[in-house]
C-alpha cells in the first residue's frame, strides 16, 4: 500500500484543510496509509547558512518523512495572497535536499478566493521539481460554505477529491 503524506498549511486544529485530508484519507484508507505531517509548527525559521551537518532534528525528520512518503499532498488556505508562511518555510527546507524531486504530488487550495496561492503553491512546487500536474491541482473556492455541518459532504467537491486521489496515484 502507498504512504502518503499530507500537509496541511494550516495548524489550526479544526481547520478546513484537515477536514478536506481527513475526508480524503476516509474515502480511500484501502488504497493508501495517509499521514498528516504534523511538525509544521515546530520547525525552525528556514536558515539557507545552515550546513546539512548543522541542521536541527526536525528538519532532519521534515525530510525523511518526504522521502519515505510514495506521495504527497499539500492542502492549504491562502493567507494574505499567499501561501502561509508556515508551509512555505517547511518547504524552503527542503530545497536544497531534493527530496521532492519527481515525488508524485497533489495540491488543493481551499480558500475563499485562493487565485494568488493556487498560482504561487504551484510554480513552487514545480521549481521544486515536484511530479505535478493539472489532475493533482485543485482549486476550491468559498470551501466553508460547503461545510457548514463542520464535515465535507458537498458531493461535487467529493467528486473533485475522488478525481484528484485517482490522478495522484496513477
Amino acid at each position: 500500500m502507498k504512504k502518503l503524506l499530507c500537509f496541511s498549511g494550516s495548524t489550526r486544529v479544526d481547520s478546513t484543510c484537515m477536514a478536506i485530508l481527513k475526508t480524503i484519507g476516509e474515502r480511500h484508507k484501502d488504497k493508501a496509509d495517509f499521514v498528516v505531517y504534523s511538525g509544521l509548527a515546530s520547525l525552525p525559521h528556514f536558515d539557507p547558512n545552515a550546513e546539512d551537518a548543522a541542521l536541527p532534528e526536525a528538519v532532519h525528520a521534515l525530510r525523511a518523512a518526504v522521502a519515505a512518503a510514495d506521495a504527497v499532498i499539500f492542502c492549504t488556505p491562502e493567507y494574505v495572497f499567499s501561501v502561509p508562511a508556515i508551509l512555505k518555510n517547511a518547504i524552503e527546507w527542503c530545497v536544497a535536499s531534493t527530496v521532492f524531486s519527481d515525488k508524485p504530488t497533489a495540491m488543493i487550495v481551499a480558500s475563499g478566493v485562493g487565485e494568488k496561492t493556487f498560482e504561487s503553491l504551484g510554480l513552487i512546487l514545480k521549481t521544486i521539481q515536484c511530479k505535478i500536474a493539472a489532475p493533482t491541482m485543485l482549486h476550491l473556492k468559498g470551501i466553508r460554505a460547503k461545510m457548514l455541518t463542520g464535515e465535507l459532504n458537498d458531493d461535487g467537491v467529493l467528486a473533485k477529491l475522488d478525481q484528484l486521489f485517482a490522478a495522484l496515484m496513477a
